[in-house]
C-alpha cells in the first residue's frame, strides 16, 4: 500500500467510527436495545485503543504517529461529547475537561518546536549553506518527513522570506548556475501591485464589514486577509532570492516560496523554447506567473510504466536563451 494512502487510514477510521456511532447513539432500534444500551465504552474502545494503534501501525515516524494519535483522540473526545447521550456519560465529562490540558500541551510542544527550529534555522542561515536546506533540515530532524513536516516547512519558508529575506543570498543556493524569473513580464512588480491593493483595501473592507455585517466576521476576514498579505510579501521577496538552478546532474526548480522540484537531467527527454499560452491541466506543471511560459521541458515516462510523472513542465524565466544553451549540452552527455 502506498505510504500516502496508508497515513490517511487513521483519519478515515475516525470519520468512519464517528459516523457509525453517531447513528448508533442517536437511533432508537434493536441495535442499541431501543436506547438502553448506549454505552460510552463502545466508542471509547474504538477512539482510544484502536485509533492510536492504527496511528503507530500506519505511520513509520513514531513522533509523528504520537502527535497524530493525540490530535485524533482529542477530536474523538469532541465528537463523543456531541454524539453520546448525556445520561450515558460517566468517563466522558472528565475526558472533556482533559482535552484542554492536551490542547495546552500541544501548544507548548509546538512552541518549543518552533523555538528550536527557529534557532536552528537562524544558525544555518548564518553559514554558507543552501537556504532551503537550512529551513528543511531542522524541521525534518524534529518532525520527520511526513505531511506535518511539509506543511510546517512551507509555513517556515513563508515567514522566513516575509521577515528575514535580506539575510538570504541567492548565490548560497545549491547549483552551478542560477537563473532568475522575477523580471519576466513584470512578475515581481505584479506582486507588488497586489500587495498595495490589499493594504489599501484592508481598512476599508474591515470598517464596512464591521458596521454592515458583524464585528466577528470583520475580524475573521481581516485576519485571513492579513495572512494573504504576508503570503504575497513573502512571495514577492522570494521571487528575487530563490533561483532556478543547474547542477551537474539535476535541474532544481525553485519558484516563489513553494517547495523546490528536483529533476534529474537523466529524466529530461527534451527542452525547447515556448511562446504560447498553456492551459491548466493534470498533464502539465507551470512555473510562470506572468505572460506565457518561454521554456518547455518534456520528461521521460516513468520506468515502471505508471502515469504519476507529469510529462511536461513549463517555465517562465528572465533569460530563456541562456538557459537553453546551458541545459541542452548537458542533456546530450
Amino acid at each position: 500500500m502506498r505510504t500516502a494512502i496508508k497515513t490517511k487510514i487513521p483519519l478515515l477510521f475516525l470519520i468512519a467510527i464517528s459516523l457509525w456511532w453517531t447513528f448508533y447513539y442517536q437511533s432508537n432500534s434493536v441495535l442499541n436495545d431501543f436506547g438502553s444500551a448506549n454505552y460510552e465504552w463502545l466508542f471509547f474502545i474504538d477512539a482510544f485503543f484502536v485509533l492510536p494503534i492504527l496511528c503507530f501501525v500506519c505511520i513509520k515516524n513514531k513522533k509523528e504517529a504520537l502527535l497524530k494519535a493525540t490530535v485524533l483522540c482529542s477530536i474523538a473526545v469532541l465528537v463523543g461529547s456531541f454524539i453520546i447521550p448525556q445520561t450515558n456519560k460517566l468517563i466522558w465529562p472528565y475526558l472533556e475537561q482533559g482535552r484542554y490540558f492536551v490542547l495546552a500541551a500541544l501548544v507548548l510542544l509546538e512552541l518549543s518546536v518552533l523555538l528550536t527550529v527557529y534557532v536552528s534555522i537562524k544558525a544555518a542561515l548564518n553559514q554558507n549553506i543552501d537556504p532551503d536546506l537550512a529551513i528543511a533540515e531542522p524541521i525534518k530532524r524534529y518532525l520527520g518527513d511526513g505531511l506535518v513536516a511539509k506543511v510546517f516547512s512551507f509555513e517556515t519558508r513563508l515567514w522566513t522570506y516575509a521577515l528575514f529575506a535580506s539575510r538570504i543570498k541567492p548565490e548560497r543556493f545549491n547549483g552551478e548556475q542560477h537563473f532568475t524569473y522575477h523580471q519576466k513580464d513584470g512578475a515581481q512588480s505584479n506582486l507588488l501591485g497586489f500587495i498595495l491593493l490589499i493594504i489599501i483595501e484592508l481598512p476599508i473592507a474591515h470598517v464596512l464589514l464591521h458596521f454592515f455585517w458583524s464585528p466577528l466576521a470583520a475580524n475573521i476576514i481581516t485576519a485571513l486577509t492579513l495572512f494573504s498579505l504576508v503570503f504575497f510579501i513573502a512571495e514577492y521577496r522570494a521571487y528575487a532570492k530563490r533561483p532556478i538552478s543547474l547542477t551537474a546532474n539535476e535541474l532544481i526548480i525553485r519558484y516563489g516560496i513553494y517547495p523546490p522540484q528536483v529533476i534529474p537531467l537523466s529524466k529530461i527527454a527534451a527542452v525547447k523554447a515556448h511562446a504560447t499560452y498553456v492551459k491548466r491541466a493534470k498533464q502539465v506543471k507551470r512555473y510562470n506567473s506572468s505572460g506565457v511560459p518561454n521554456i518547455a521541458i518534456e520528461l521521460k515516462p516513468a520506468s515502471d510504466g505508471s502515469d504519476h510523472v507529469i510529462p511536461t513542465i513549463y517555465l517562465g524565466i528572465d533569460q530563456p536563451n541562456v538557459f537553453l544553451n546551458e541545459l541542452k549540452p548537458r542533456l546530450a552527455l
